[in-house]
């Protein structure tokens, strides 16, 4: 029983970091910082929802003893590291486009990017 309550707990906490992430979305006010809200909130939330999951198998492991419940446990832990990859290299891809295409971080004092490309130490 007190495996589920942790698992009711960690769910609402990615649902609360979740909305965050989609609140940034519409708040911020360009690419870049919508983008660092938005994969900051969505990964924690997400590593939150796989914590649940692993403590539901935990708690079904314990009670029944059945080996796919490690299955589940595996295969969640795999995603999670995937989900940890991906989400920044994606971001980063993103941010990087935007940068190249031209889009300049609205009230953007300092471009330390643009001054290493226009003295050619950071090839695009």
């Amino acid at each position: 029983m007190a495996f589920f309550i942790l698992v009711i707990a960690a769910l609402l906490v990615s649902v609360f970091f979740n909305s965050l992430g989609a609140v940034s979305l519409y708040r911020f006010p360009d690419v870049y910082t919508r983008l660092h809200g938005a994969t900051k909130c969505t990964t924690f939330g997400t590593i939150f929802i796989a914590v649940a999951v692993v403590l539901y198998a935990v708690g079904r492991l314990l009670e029944s003893g059945e080996n796919r419940f490690w299955v589940l446990i595996i295969h969640t832990l795999v995603a999670m590291m995937v989900l940890l990859v991906t989400n920044a290299t994606g971001a980063h891809a993103i941010a990087r486009a935007s940068h190249r295409s031209g889009l300049a971080p609205a009230k953007a004092v300092v471009d330390r990017l643009e001054e290493s490309c226009s003295r050619g130490g950071a090839s695009q």
